[in-house]
């Protein structure tokens, strides 16, 4: 108890020196992320990473909390992807190298002897999934380290009910590591997670998910996976189906994720970290009384229909087309009009064109003989006497 106390604080405390120390040298590097018209360096990801390995590694030499060859070598493996979305933070090369190297980490830690070949090829299908979900969550200030928090504090708690003491204890330190990234990633952001902290995160929370639930029924353990990580789920899946309606390449980036279609409508950027992490933590808590037998298994079903229903509702919310520098009106659910498409509108056939600006043309002077009575004579008198003083000023000059 102890020991997983001060574990606990020590990665709070190491990941939130190490995202302050590296937040200049990546500056400097120009490893950063263009938020909002400002550049957010991607060190938080190496802070997280360096904190849970150096906690949890101590531990285990010290034998306070032995982790185990298998959770030894998944955190060997879990750092290899950490380096490759490192590299891939650095150079940005493509996401099928992403997927490619997830998948082969992936397939070196699955529990086949548990899951069988077919279900090991789906477990491994699984974890990069929610591996890239996880790097997909981290395109709003503080939403991937809220959500991570939370998703490990479940699948912690359900493998502390499998007596699976090392994967418990490991979690639980990737969740204090989490936390002491949030004091800078908290809105407005001083650091982001980036894609070497979010594999790393999702990669460890997923395969420790599957562990966990391989030996019980297929069935229910689809429904508890997917409800503890219901929210990064749903963020791939929302921005998926939204790009293949709107006819635009699933690789092009785009303001179309949850937090964005939240910021739409009206939610505040701490705001929307809040929703999404209740919103994390009610499917946990589900998963969790479902994996635990303190509910049925038919209760993930309820999970299932929210992330359907939110899904739904979020499409509805406008998502592409907006004019550069023009933000939606709060509250609005309505497509912004670009001004390409006023234009034409205002000159299309049969519609009554708007009236042009009016010109304003010089006043006539008055014709010689129209001019009012004594109009000449004032302004004779008046010509006369600049011309005078013109020449006083000119001779005293």
């Amino acid at each position: 108890m102890l020991y997983g106390i001060a574990a606990a604080a020590s990665a709070l405390l190491l990941a939130a020196l190490l995202a302050a120390l590296l937040r200049l040298p990546a500056l400097r590097l120009g490893v950063v992320e263009r938020r909002r018209q400002r550049r957010v360096p991607l060190s938080g990801g190496v802070a997280v990473v360096l904190a849970t390995c150096g906690v949890a590694g101590v531990g285990d030499w010290l034998g306070a909390a032995p982790l185990g060859d298998e959770i030894g070598a998944l955190l060997a493996v879990a750092v290899a992807v950490a380096a490759l979305g490192l590299i891939a933070d650095v150079c940005r090369f493509k996401a099928r190298l992403l997927v490619v190297g997830t998948a082969v980490a992936a397939a070196f830690v699955v529990p086949y002897g548990e899951t069988g070949v077919v279900g090991g090829a789906a477990a491994v299908g699984w974890i990069v999934f929610v591996a890239l979900a996880f790097r997909s969550l981290d395109h709003a200030d503080g939403v991937a380290g809220t959500v991570g928090v939370v998703t490990a504090f479940g699948v912690a708690a359900c493998a502390a009910a499998e007596l699976l003491d090392g994967s418990a204890v490991l979690l639980s330190v990737l969740a204090a590591a989490l936390t002491g990234f949030l004091m800078h990633n908290w809105p407005p952001a001083r650091v982001a997670l980036g894609t070497c902290g979010s594999l790393f995160t999702g990669f460890l929370l997923a395969v420790t998910a599957v562990t966990t639930r391989a030996g019980h029924d297929p069935a229910v353990g689809t429904g508890v996976l997917f409800a503890l990580t219901a929210v990064a789920v749903v963020d791939p899946l929302l921005v998926a189906l939204s790009r293949r309606a709107a006819g635009r390449s699933l690789l092009r980036a785009a303001p179309d994720h949850l937090a964005h279609r939240l910021r739409r409508l009206g939610l505040t950027a701490r705001g929307t970290a809040l929703l999404l992490g209740a919103a994390a933590f009610c499917g946990v808590l589900v998963a969790t009384l479902a994996h635990t037998g303190w509910a049925g298994p038919e209760t993930v079903l309820w999970v299932a229909a929210g992330a359907l229903v939110a899904v739904l509702a979020l499409l509805r919310v406008p998502a592409y087309g907006l004019p550069a520098g023009r933000r939606p009106v709060r509250g609005s659910t309505r497509a912004p009009v670009s001004r390409l498409t006023l234009r034409r509108r205002a000159t299309a056939p049969g519609r009554r064109r708007a009236p042009s600006a009016p010109v304003y043309a010089p006043r006539r002077q008055p014709e010689a003989g129209n001019s009012p009575p004594g109009s000449g004579d004032r302004r004779a008198r008046l010509l006369e006497s600049s011309q005078v003083s013109g020449f006083l000023r000119v001779r005293n000059g």
